[in-house]
């Protein structure tokens, strides 16, 4: 049995997940924050073609009979990879994954078939999606803009009563004082609210929502773009807000590594222009934010837990767990993204940059 990372603050192996979990530690992992392939083929991306989703096929065979619903397949996937996480999560620890709108059904129902829960469905307004769609005479197309992901939210089963699982495995519920959201200078603590003013929002800060906005790439501390969910809801995006990884997040600790061109901006000749003459180093095409993983970290994950990540991608999930206090262990099958999400994970596990959060629920913690 591989154990997992113990008292290591983090670790990215490099192997396919249906290998790799099996060997984990049973009932060691605290939560799993991930985003699997959508199975969409985002960005042309052979590992996320529906029809290179199924694990028990050699490399370099079809996947599928022309036949097969690739829909089905990716249900399929995502149940074997989530039944294999089962086995290292602990009981009662929760599981985030990240989907596209079209397909998160399906991941939802792979995650209930092998055994998990399904608890909620997170919603990540981003609002600057390209409608990557075939545009027709006639004013005509085939598709609308994206401007949100869903993230599933589900849960293993208790071990026993929640009292119980929280006492001998320390999960089975959220962090909901640490994800609270501040109240403001000039909050109506009964604003939105259809009961009588003698129940008032929390001093602590308002309770988390399953909604979550995010700035458009291009805004700056000064303005916001016309389009920029968070700038349409004004002084309301406080209640939801998390950043979307702009270039300076996306390219923090890389500076060492090759530099390549690749389609990180919305198509178009002027766009690929920009691709040709700004080549980056990350060149994973779904970058999520740092502080939208944070978010999720703080809210799933007991202080210095351990969280997994069997896609780890180009690490935002590695870089939020050690900006929380949180240890981590990374899984990802593709070489070319390994250098990535170390070094990412390197730059901000070295001095825990911004790590305001941790420290505050360190805190916390000494004074309970």
């Amino acid at each position: 049995m591989q154990r997992s990372p113990g008292n290591r603050r983090w670790q990215v192996k490099q192997a396919d997940c249906f290998t790799a979990l099996p060997r984990l530690d049973a009932d060691s992992v605290d939560a799993i924050v991930t985003d699997p392939p959508y199975g969409i083929g985002v960005n042309g991306m052979a590992w996320d073609r529906p029809a290179r989703l199924d694990p028990s096929t050699r490399a370099g065979k079809r996947r599928r009979r022309p036949s097969e619903n690739p829909n089905q397949a990716f249900q399929e996937f995502s149940r074997e990879w989530s039944s294999a996480c089962l086995h290292s999560l602990k009981p009662g620890g929760h599981l985030a994954a990240f989907a596209a709108p079209r397909t998160a059904h399906r991941l939802a129902c792979g995650l209930e078939e092998a055994g998990f829960e399904l608890r909620d469905v997170l919603m990540w307004l981003q609002g600057q999606g390209y409608p990557a769609t075939r545009v027709l005479p006639g004013g005509l197309a085939t598709g609308l803009k994206p401007a949100w992901e869903p993230i599933i939210l589900a849960r293993k089963p208790l071990d026993g009563t929640l009292d119980h699982n929280l006492k001998t495995h320390g999960t089975g519920a959220m962090n909901i004082d640490a994800t609270r959201i501040a109240l403001g200078a000039h909050d109506c603590t009964s604003e939105g609210r259809a009961h009588g003013r003698r129940i008032t929002a929390s001093e602590r800060g308002r309770w988390p929502a399953n909604l979550l906005l995010s700035h458009s790439a291009t805004c700056t501390a000064a303005r916001c773009e016309p389009d920029c969910p968070i700038g349409l809801l004004g002084d309301r995006h406080r209640f939801f807000y998390a950043a979307k990884a702009n270039r300076r997040q996306r390219e923090a600790g890389c500076e060492e590594l090759p530099r390549r061109v690749t389609q990180t901006f919305k198509i178009g000749a002027h766009n690929e222009e920009l691709c040709e003459a700004n080549p980056v180093a990350n060149i994973h095409p779904t970058v999520k934010p740092i502080e939208l993983m944070r978010w999720l970290v703080r809210l799933l994950t007991p202080h210095g837990g351990l969280v997994l990540d069997p896609f780890t991608g180009s690490g935002s999930t590695g870089a939020a767990a050690v900006l929380e206090g949180a240890r981590f262990l990374g899984i990802e099958r593709e070489a070319i993204y390994l250098p990535i999400a170390r070094a990412r994970i390197k730059y901000w596990s070295s001095s825990r940059r911004g790590c305001a959060s941790a420290n505050a629920r360190a805190r916390q913690k000494a004074k309970a």
